[in-house]
């Protein structure tokens, strides 16, 4: 609940990868695919949209979650969360195996992108 960066990773182990994100108000995480890993997201604080599917320019999937929700995201499924909460919205999300580099800090989503790309 602490975290104020957009994403810190705060465990990394050999097969898993523990991740706490901050998203501002009408923020996103940004659509994403992973190919080979799986993704547990939990809703900590706040209230968003999620939407997945298996192609970039559609996903079927769409809901709105809040505070103790979780969402599955198999590897291979395109995926965004936004915030449409009026407050950060705070995840925590599990990598299975790591995604990103261990001691990861992005203080930014802008920062994440050009980190990762």
């Amino acid at each position: 609940m602490q975290n104020k960066n957009f994403r810190t990773a705060i465990w990394t182990g050999s097969h898993m990868q523990m991740t706490v994100m901050c998203i501002p108000m009408y923020g996103e995480i940004g659509l994403e695919m992973h190919e080979d890993t799986d993704q547990f997201i939990r809703v900590e604080q706040g209230n968003a949209v999620v939407k997945m599917g298996t192609c970039r320019r559609q996903q079927e999937f769409q809901r709105e979650i809040g505070r103790g929700d979780v969402v599955f995201v198999p590897a291979g499924t395109w995926h965004n969360i936004t915030n449409v909460g009026r407050c950060p919205l705070k995840v925590s999300s599990i990598y299975a195996p790591p995604n990103h580099p261990r001691g990861t800090v992005h203080r930014t989503k802008e920062e994440a992108e050009r980190e990762e790309y």
